[in-house]
């Protein structure tokens, strides 16, 4: 099958970036980018919608454990933590924090929950959500989401925090598009979806807030594996390149063939 790709014009940072091999992108100290002009989402590509930019406030949390845990769940706080990237997913310089249930039940509601954890926040942790006084204020990117079964109530939330010359390992969540044009699913197919997101080695300045998956060429029988989604060419792959993603899949015969009069 011959996929249409889009040609990009890439700076020299972008074609540093896309080729760093896995043993080259180990050696970056705590996966932070060299000495490199500032990236930006590109035309074309998903960015971040404005509309949804939030602070998130949040107090210091002296202690932690499971009875600490349910007592800030009893006054409408979440227990959280707050840590320093280094391996892009695992870190230190770790801050016990407390964040407001309804502020992050509400973003969880309104974003859903892959696209919150793939959205940069700001957060503001103060001596209490009412103080003025601001102890730490600092970039971050949601990296656990822990809800509680059968609601919507966020029992734990861990950030991590998300200077511009981080590399950060993301899931990124994938939206499909072209299905009204599909030669497979006009011709009564269906969609089989494998995979809701992709792993991806991110800036920090440039995670995508989703990835399309354009099916408007596949028909029946076709597929698409990770090397065919079509990113920002900073991104780098962490994952298999040969991965399904999804595939039209054509009618049972069963299905298909007229059924017989008595």
């Amino acid at each position: 099958m011959f996929l249409h790709r889009h040609v990009l014009t890439k700076p020299s940072s972008f074609l540093l970036l896309r080729h760093l091999s896995n043993s080259a992108a180990a050696v970056l100290h705590h996966h932070e980018l060299p000495d490199l002009p500032p990236l930006t989402y590109l035309p074309g590509f998903p960015h971040p919608n404005p509309k949804h930019d939030e602070t998130i406030l949040a107090i210091p949390r002296a202690i932690s454990g499971k009875n600490i845990s349910e007592k800030e769940r009893k006054v409408g706080r979440v227990p959280s933590i707050v840590f320093e990237q280094e391996d892009g997913q695992h870190g230190g310089n770790k801050r016990l924090i407390s964040v407001r249930t309804n502020q992050i039940k509400k973003l969880v509601k309104h974003l859903g929950e892959s696209f919150f954890l793939s959205r940069l926040f700001e957060l503001e942790v103060r001596n209490d959500f009412e103080s003025e006084e601001i102890v730490e204020k600092v970039r971050v990117l949601p990296r656990k989401l822990h809800i509680k079964a059968s609601t919507d109530i966020p029992l734990n939330v861990t950030f991590i925090r998300a200077p511009s010359n981080a590399l950060l390992k993301v899931d990124v969540p994938l939206v499909f598009i072209g299905e009204d044009v599909s030669p497979g699913l006009k011709k009564g197919a269906s969609l089989n979806t494998i995979k809701r997101t992709v792993k991806y080695l991110c800036p920090a300045d440039i995670i995508p807030p989703y990835i399309e998956v354009d099916l408007s060429e596949l028909d029946v029988g076709q597929k698409l594996v990770m090397g065919d989604l079509i990113v920002h060419p900073a991104l780098k792959l962490i994952q298999s390149r040969e991965e399904p993603v999804c595939k039209i899949m054509g009618q049972r015969v069963s299905e298909t063939q007229p059924k017989k009069s008595k």
